[in-house]
């Protein structure tokens, strides 16, 4: 295989928490799909929180792990969103965002003193996290003729191919789930039937 398929990632939302010499980190994670997604969470904990000093994040992106951000939210550089991130990394988790809550102790911490903090905040609440893998899918569309449906259905239902929409009339589309090691097979027995054209929509 030239590719891996799969991505680890978070099932359910949860929450893990961290002291030191005073000062309470309190850390949520929290599986997502898109970053339009980060902005609602952050604003949710902070009318949650709003007696916190900060709220610093990080998350990670997209099934091929690519798309990362994250935010130190008033805490010295490096201090808080790179940990976060950091032990997203070395979780090998995505399309997963992890808030961390600080209420300040009195006491400072300092930059190594902080970034352990954060650290073992996020530790800590991805070791409550249930971890999940997941197939990397593409969605296709595929439209076909009413007297074709038959062999669309067989061939469907053959290789275990998942269907998310139908529209059923003259003319035909489905939206169907296929795993990205099965696409290359799928495309080629639907060409083999006249006239059906799969059109692709996006991966998930």
């Amino acid at each position: 295989m030239l590719f891996d398929d799969t991505y680890r990632t978070i099932e359910t939302p949860c929450a893990g928490l961290f002291r030191d010499r005073g000062s309470k980190f309190m850390a949520f994670a929290y599986p997502i799909s898109s970053e339009q997604e980060i902005k609602a969470i952050v604003t949710m904990l902070k009318a949650h929180h709003p007696k916190a000093n900060h709220h610093c994040w990080a998350m990670r992106l997209s099934t091929d792990r690519s798309v990362f951000k994250f935010n130190d939210d008033g805490e010295p550089a490096g201090t808080a969103g790179r940990p976060i991130l950091n032990t997203l990394l070395s979780r090998e988790l995505t399309n997963v965002l992890v808030v961390v809550v600080r209420y300040f102790g009195g006491t400072l911490l300092g930059v190594p003193g902080l970034i352990n903090a954060y650290k073992q905040a996020t530790e800590d609440v991805l070791n409550q996290a249930i971890i999940i893998e997941k197939t990397v899918n593409d969605i296709y569309q595929i439209n076909f003729t009413y007297i074709q449906m038959n062999d669309i259905m067989r061939l469907l239902k053959e290789e275990g191919i998942t269907m998310l929409s139908q529209q059923f009339d003259n003319d035909c589309n489905i939206e169907v789930t296929i795993r990205k090691t099965q696409v290359n097979n799928i495309l080629t027995s639907l060409d083999k039937i006249e006239s059906v054209k799969a059109v692709y929509l996006r991966s998930v």
